[in-house]
């Protein structure tokens, strides 16, 4: 009969990248000057705030069998739509509405083909990634928009106790998707799906439905990031964000989501 794992083959499989990450920040802190200082602190959690955002809704669409590819492309979209209505209408309100509109709309579309004309999520994000990006160069005119309203640069580059807003709003990230995914019924049929989505519809789970809602919040939320990004960078740019979509895929499985599936 089959040994069982050892204790430390248990741990290290439910924890091993956690400890690598502990061990290369222990190394680091010893190695590199100011690596522990707070300035440094600050900048790597804010360099990383976009894909610890987009990276809460794509663990749902990978723990449900499927990707997203399209994700960069809509977060530069997002961006260049919210600053060309802000712009039009003089509204921040209705701009940052737009932007997600647009990610939504994008989410949406992968989210139908995917689950009711059952084409595969490569294929079909895919081709939305570059509808998307070309939407956005057309829209922009292949140029960066700028935006005329200061007031909307707080959302990126406001602090509030002196941490910048977009690590505060990628934390809250992390507690409503956290609590979505092991608290509520959604997040549980989420994890039924991808487990074995054939047994979850037999147990009376929209199978469907549950798709559909996990890649609409997936453009939802890239969308909100490429809004957030547009007010760091004062304007919005059609070529931003290319290959975002692996960093947020390798956040994911780096975070312990599983590539199997469930």
């Amino acid at each position: 009969a089959p040994q069982p794992p050892s204790a430390f083959a248990q741990f290290f499989d439910k924890a091993g990248m956690l400890l690598v990450l502990a061990l290369l920040f222990i190394g680091c802190s010893l190695g590199v000057d100011n690596f522990l200082s707070w300035f440094n602190m600050k900048s790597v959690a804010l360099s990383v705030s976009m894909t610890g955002m987009v990276a809460c809704t794509m663990l749902f669409c990978l723990a449900a069998g499927d990707f997203d590819l399209s994700i960069g492309s809509v977060v530069a979209c997002a961006g260049v739509v919210s600053a060309l209505v802000m712009n039009k209408t003089d509204s921040i309100a209705l701009g940052i509405l737009a932007g997600l509109g647009c990610g939504a709309v994008s989410g949406f579309i992968n989210g139908f083909v995917v689950a009711k004309l059952r084409i595969n999520a490569l294929i079909t994000t895919l081709a939305t990634m570059q509808m998307v990006r070309g939407f956005g160069y057309i829209i922009s005119d292949y140029k960066a928009v700028g935006i005329m309203r200061d007031e909307f640069f707080s959302l990126g580059n406001s602090r509030l106790l002196g941490i910048d807003t977009p690590i505060w709003i990628t934390l809250g990230c992390f507690l409503l998707f956290g609590f979505i995914l092991n608290r509520t019924v959604f997040g549980r049929d989420t994890l039924a799906v991808g487990g074995n989505a054939e047994a979850a519809h037999l147990a009376g789970i929209s199978v469907e439905r549950v798709k559909i809602a996990i890649f609409t919040a997936q453009g939802v939320m890239a969308a909100f990031a490429g809004i957030v990004l547009a007010s760091r960078l004062t304007s919005g740019q059609p070529n931003t964000s290319q290959g975002f979509e692996l960093d947020v895929m390798s956040a994911c499985v780096l975070g312990g989501d599983s590539l199997s599936c469930g």
